[in-house]
C-alpha cells in the first residue's frame, strides 16, 4: 500500500502478521518505508508517522519526493523499452552461436547486469537482463547477452567459460572494462 504525505511524497506502507512495532527505513527508490502490524489502521498509520516526523527527518536519509517521480517514470521508460529489445537480441545471439534457453525476464536488480539460473528439479535455464543495459553502448549491452549465454554451458567463471565468451567477442576485456563505468541500477 501506498499513501501520499505533503512532506516525504509517497510512502510505502507493509502490513505484516509477524509485526508486532512499527519500524521506519528507506526503500531501494529512495522512499520511506513503514512496516506496521497487520492490524494497523490507516488512522494510527498517519498518527504514528505524524508524532515520528522529526525522528525520520534527523534519522533516514530520504530522497526528494520530485526525485522520486523521476527515477519512477525513467524505470518504466527503460522497462518498456528493455521489453521490445532484449529479447529479441538474446534471441539474435542465442541463434547465431546455438544456445538454448528456456526462460527470459527482464530485471531490475540494483547490483548485477544479468543472470543466467539453472533451475534444479527440471534442469530449466532462464536468463535475466537488466533495464540499465539500455543505457549503456550497444557493444556493451552485447557483451553482457553473450556473457550469460556463455553460462548456459559454464555455470561458473572459469578459463573455459572465459574461452568461450572471448570466441564470440574478441574485445570482452575491453567491454568487460568499460562496462564498470556504469550502474546496472536506475
Amino acid at each position: 500500500m501506498i499513501i501520499k504525505d505533503s512532506e516525504f511524497g509517497e510512502i510505502i506502507i507493509r502490513k505484516s502478521a509477524l509485526s508486532h512495532s512499527v519500524k521506519f527505513s528507506v526503500s531501494t527508490s529512495g522512499r520511506l518505508q513503514m512496516s506496521v502490524p497487520k492490524y494497523a489502521t490507516n488512522f494510527l498509520i498517519k498518527r504514528f508517522l505524524n508524532s515520528s516526523r522529526k525522528q525520520i527527518r534527523e534519522n533516514l536519509k530520504l530522497k526528494d519526493p520530485s526525485t522520486q517521480r523521476a527515477r519512477d517514470a525513467k524505470k518504466k521508460i527503460l522497462m518498456k523499452k528493455a521489453k521490445e529489445y532484449l529479447p529479441y537480441r538474446l534471441n539474435y545471439y542465442a541463434k547465431l552461436y546455438g544456445y538454448t534457453y528456456d526462460n527470459f525476464r527482464v530485471s531490475h536488480a540494483s547490483t548485477r547486469w544479468g543472470s543466467c539460473t539453472r533451475h534444479g528439479k527440471t534442469g530449466s535455464t532462464t536468463i535475466s537482463l537488466n533495464i540499465g543495459l539500455m543505457q549503456v553502448p550497444e557493444p556493451l549491452r552485447d557483451y553482457v547477452i553473450i556473457h550469460e549465454l556463455a553460462h548456459l554451458n559454464h555455470m561458473d567463471h572459469s578459463s573455459a567459460f572465459w574461452e568461450e565468451v572471448g570466441s564470440h567477442d574478441p574485445k570482452y576485456k575491453l567491454h568487460r572494462k568499460r562496462l564498470k563505468m556504469f550502474n546496472p541500477g536506475v
